[in-house]
């Protein structure tokens, strides 16, 4: 009769946090690129906006 080979060492799961999501700030609070410009070129920001307009907006 053989014994059982010993267990192996498991590595420990991630635990579970259940702090409030909303508390903590998100990549998309600090991410540029959701239409926040500097500058104030009137000029540029009336080409952007000819050149982005769909064409049934004209």
């Amino acid at each position: 009769m053989s014994t059982p080979p010993a267990p192996e060492p498991r590595e420990p799961k991630a635990a579970l946090i259940f702090d409030d999501p909303l508390d903590q700030q998100s990549s998309d609070d600090t991410d540029r690129g959701w239409g926040e410009r500097q500058g104030g070129d009137s000029a540029a920001d009336l080409k952007r906006f000819l050149d982005e307009k769909p064409p049934h907006h004209i």
